[in-house]
């Protein structure tokens, strides 16, 4: 019998949408629970997510049978607002997200899933970090962590993300390049593809037009490009056209340099905006951190305080993270299988 992958499910703010999208993803995968395949940690305010629960008619059970194990991380003693950012609610986000990585190296679960925080409230409640990838390096004590963005067939990760585009260039090193290209590599194979096509974009517009816009992609991205061919890397590829290409499926993956050369193009897809109201009504995407101790995927949107208790929320970028997470577990448990009967 195949062994259920654990997922622990981080609420984030409990003031914004992450109880209710919670609440709504653990109800639409109650067939992976009732098959076997999956269980599912939520670790947060109890309180929050009864409340989110009871606004939307939803039964704690099925037939019995809860749809998840409820980890509360409380008491925070300060009150925390539905809508409102506070510290209260940068508390509970940071506490869920510690315990959870706790559960993960006590080898109580396989992988966390986070709902969204507020990275204002965070600071607010004095953890001083960019966001989530900063803050479970903090917590694993590693410090190279890939930021990878997903959305079905677009995948892309990234050599740098949170820091001021003037300090980028100077973060683009050998180094780096080695370790985004490396991780990048074992998270295609993870997800079933055996021979990755990997395109790495330019840092200089058209690359640097032979040294005329910038001479990082000659001298330092090129060479580092050219001792992975090999392996399925390719470019540097302009950074305006090489994610149509990976869009017509040319490529299975694309390294981009920034945060937004990256962003930008997942979730101008992944956000399905209505014409007529202007108003997106389907968030899907999802943010996945590679190369720490722990798996971890995440929605890609915010807390969204603006609808936060009307009900309203969109859950799918939530369920896309943990179908993530549950292909990236099945593959690096395959793969381990597959090393053991090699070695027999």
């Amino acid at each position: 019998m195949t062994t259920p992958i654990r997922l622990a499910f981080t609420m984030g703010d409990p003031a914004g949408i992450g109880p209710e999208i919670v609440a709504k993803a653990t109800r639409e995968m109650a067939g992976l629970v009732r098959s076997g395949r999956a269980e599912f940690i939520v670790l947060g305010s109890a309180a929050a997510l009864a409340q989110a629960e009871a606004a939307l008619g939803l039964a704690a059970s099925e037939a019995g049978r809860p749809f998840y194990r409820m980890v509360d991380v409380g008491p925070v003693e300060a009150p925390c607002v539905t809508g409102r950012v506070s510290a209260a609610g940068g508390e509970w986000a940071y506490r869920a997200v510690a315990a959870a990585v706790g559960l993960v190296q006590a080898g109580e679960a396989d992988a966390i899933v986070t709902g969204p925080l507020s990275k204002e409230a965070l600071h607010m409640a004095g953890h001083l970090f960019e966001g989530h990838t900063e803050l479970l390096a903090h917590l694993t004590g590693q410090r190279d962590a890939v930021m990878m963005l997903a959305h079905g067939d677009m995948r892309v990760t990234h050599v740098t993300t949170h820091c001021a585009l003037a300090d980028v260039p100077r973060r683009i090193t050998p180094e780096r390049l080695r370790r985004v290209f490396d991780v990048t590599l074992d998270a295609m194979r993870a997800l079933g593809i055996e021979q990755p096509r990997v395109a790495v974009a330019g840092l200089n517009p058209h690359c640097g037009e032979g040294g005329i816009l910038g001479t990082e992609d000659e001298r330092i991205i090129a060479p580092v490009i050219r001792e992975y061919a090999e392996r399925g890397l390719s470019g540097p590829w302009p950074g305006d056209t090489v994610f149509i290409k990976l869009r017509a499926k040319q490529f299975d993956a694309v390294v981009a340099m920034f945060h937004d050369q990256g962003h930008i193009p997942v979730k101008l897809l992944g956000f399905q905006v209505d014409p007529d109201s202007g108003a997106w009504h389907a968030i899907s995407g999802v943010n996945i951190t590679l190369g720490l101790p722990i798996l971890r995927t995440s929605v890609d949107h915010g807390t969204a305080f603006d609808i936060a208790g009307k009900g309203v929320a969109n859950a799918d970028s939530l369920i896309e993270a943990a179908e993530y997470a549950l292909k990236l577990i099945a593959g690096q448990r395959a793969a381990a299988a597959a090393e053991v009967a090699q070695a027999c």
